[in-house]
């Protein structure tokens, strides 16, 4: 697999992060204005947690909670899994595949510093991860 490094992916990206007491409404603004699917939330400048259009489905529109009085801190996913910019980017798509979720924060020294999404997989990784989850599926058969 392609050793491309998470940080060479997120050097143009500036972090998009949301207060826990932002609400829905406003988060989901956010989202559309700059075209991504998740906001990294944060309590007193440490990641707390990410919301997701999945959270804004599952979690708000679903239980019928209120996109103008629910707060970020109610519905977000709690402790994401993250992952270190000087990881490679092939770690953070095993990451995503294994724990069926999209969007990864990416941390350094306690801060959130960016984002990767399934959608960086656009290039090298994607041929070389499902070439790699094909191996696998092979080597499953062989062996059952």
């Amino acid at each position: 697999m392609s050793h491309r490094t998470i940080r060479t992916i997120i050097e143009e990206q500036e972090p998009v992060t949301a207060p826990a007491t932002l609400t829905v409404s406003e988060a989901a603004r956010l989202m559309r204005e700059r075209r991504i699917g998740a906001i990294m939330v944060l309590q007193e400048d440490t990641l707390a947690g990410i919301f997701t259009e999945r959270d804004a489905l599952i979690r708000v529109l679903a239980e019928g909670r209120d996109v103008q009085t629910t707060r970020l801190a109610d519905v977000m996913t709690r402790n994401p899994k993250t992952i270190h910019p000087d990881r490679s980017f092939a770690e953070a798509l095993q990451m995503m595949y294994g724990g069926s979720f999209r969007h990864v924060p990416v941390v350094e020294d306690g801060r959130p510093v960016g984002m990767v999404s399934a959608r960086d997989a656009l290039g090298p990784e994607l041929e070389a991860f499902v070439y790699e989850m094909l191996r696998q599926e092979q080597i499953g058969e062989i062996l059952a």
